[in-house]
């Protein structure tokens, strides 16, 4: 979805980004970054579930609907999750999901999956400042009000 976004807006627009965090290794991670005393933007509404493996399509559509300016899934590293293959299913849907979004006129660089391990607390901290970044170039999803 292209938008007319001025270098003014963008400067103040702060999007609003949904995690959908497994349990054992990226809520981990998170927890870890905050022990750690890591600054990543606040910009980032964690979700915890049991494993990647339950977010259904819906879940991240949803997200959108309901105000997300950006999405992401962050899992186990991949061969190393603990419902066995949970991150893989994930992926899967979130690439269908892009490609969903890309049909409709919307970014897919909007959602994004993510692995890393529990002891990553610095990668969660780095992914959540570049998605902060990719989401504040490319704008509010529905113009302006989803801008909080």
């Amino acid at each position: 979805m292209q938008n007319n976004v001025t270098p003014d807006e963008t400067e103040t627009f702060e999007p609003k980004i949904i995690a959908f965090c497994c349990h054992y290794c990226a809520f981990a991670a998170a927890d870890l970054a905050g022990t750690m005393r890591l600054q990543y933007p606040p910009n980032i509404h964690i979700i915890r579930l049991p494993c990647t493996g339950k977010v259904d399509a819906l879940y991240l559509l949803k997200a959108f609907e309901e105000g997300a300016d950006g999405v992401m899934v962050a899992g186990c590293e991949e061969g190393s999750c603990h419902f066995t293959n949970g991150n893989l299913r994930a992926k899967k849907r979130v690439h269908h999901v892009r490609d969903q979004l890309e049909q409709t006129g919307i970014e897919g660089e909007r959602l994004e999956m993510f692995n890393l391990s529990s002891a990553m607390g610095s990668r969660f901290a780095e992914i959540a400042h570049l998605m902060t970044d990719r989401i504040r170039k490319l704008g509010p999803l529905f113009g302006n009000e989803s801008a909080n």
